[in-house]
């Protein structure tokens, strides 16, 4: 939500907000209003230590970053001494060296809760997008490669009555299976706790996902990534998953390997794959392009008009807590 309409104080006294990328409209409105923001309306990406020049340049007293900014150890330590908060506009905080902001003695917050149903919907197409072929469709349509129906063009696979893999099984991933029960999916689930039956909802728990892999007609991944979970996804675990069986990744890319996944989706071994992330993004992998059987969208997890909005809103209302002298609601360091 955004802050009650109150008159704001003279642009002299407000706080100087850094604002890495361009936001929605109404997100800048309300930074612009509260504070006196340094917008990018050209979106150009910038580096750490670009972004550590920007705050310093400016006199920032807070930055409102997103998760393409990559914030190491150096970035932290060169932000000027004023900064006393860093706000990402993003659940996840791997791009920001927390241990590093936690010396510094800098907050930290993210936007966790509201883009739940965003992210399960994507993860939703994704799946029916790959065991459909869907991209293969489009692509032939757009080629005017297509010459009618015929009854074996472009079979895929019948999502109903499957077994469903989820690993993580917090917000979104509760959020993914709710949508998968729609269409008739049994849900199994791995996540560090098990949950409790009113949330669990009939799901069969693993405590260990590698036993779970063998039943999983469709795996989605649903966890943070971290040095430990690097690479999950390797070769060796798509080989315990069934033949044919569909990868569904809105989690991060870096936690599967990309040369096993491809690999995988070349031999048939992966019968298809839907990802909306990738690691080194937008440098994704080039061997995805020309996989048939490999649905790709660019980020598209949170994209739409009512999250992104949600998203910045919280983003300020963690940096005017800070900037009153409150604990930040969502204050990750």
């Amino acid at each position: 939500m955004t802050s009650p309409a109150e008159t704001p104080p003279p642009a002299a006294a407000r706080p100087v907000l850094l604002l890495t990328r361009r936001l929605p409209d109404a997100v800048e409105a309300r930074a612009s209003r509260d504070y006196r923001a340094l917008l990018n309306p050209e979106d150009r990406a910038f580096s750490g230590a670009e972004i550590a020049a920007r705050a310093a340049e400016a006199g920032a007293d807070a930055v409102l970053c997103c998760a393409g900014d990559r914030l190491d150890a150096a970035a932290i330590a060169a932000l000027p001494e004023r900064v006393r908060v860093l706000a990402t506009f993003s659940v996840g905080t791997d791009h920001i060296d927390l241990e590093a902001a936690r010396d510094r003695g800098l907050t930290v917050t993210n936007t966790p809760d509201v883009l739940t149903d965003a992210t399960a919907d994507i993860a939703l197409l994704l799946l029916l997008g790959a065991a459909r072929r869907a991209s293969e469709g489009e692509r032939m349509i757009r080629a005017n490669a297509w010459t009618g129906w015929t009854p074996t063009q472009l079979m895929g696979t019948h999502v109903g009555g499957k077994r469903l893999g989820i690993v993580g099984m917090g917000r979104i991933g509760q959020a993914v299976a709710a949508r998968a029960r729609a269409f008739g999916m049994a849900i199994h689930y791995s996540n560090r706790r098990r949950l409790p039956p009113e949330l669990e909802l009939g799901a069969i728990y693993h405590a260990d996902p590698e036993e779970m892999l063998s039943v999983c007609d469709v795996l989605s991944l649903h966890f943070p990534a971290t040095a430990e979970t690097r690479h999950w996804l390797n070769a060796e675990r798509i080989g315990r998953l069934p033949p044919g069986a569909i990868l569904v990744n809105t989690a991060r890319g870096s936690v599967v390997d990309d040369g096993a996944v491809i690999a995988a989706l070349k031999r048939g071994r992966l019968a298809a794959a839907g990802l909306d992330v990738f690691e080194n993004e937008p440098n994704l992998h080039p061997g995805y392009r020309d996989l048939p059987n490999a649905f790709l969208l660019p980020h598209l997890g949170s994209a739409t008009v009512e999250t992104r909005n949600a998203m910045g809103f919280k983003a300020l209302d963690n940096i005017d807590a800070v900037m009153a002298g409150r604990p930040a609601p969502d204050r990750v360091v």
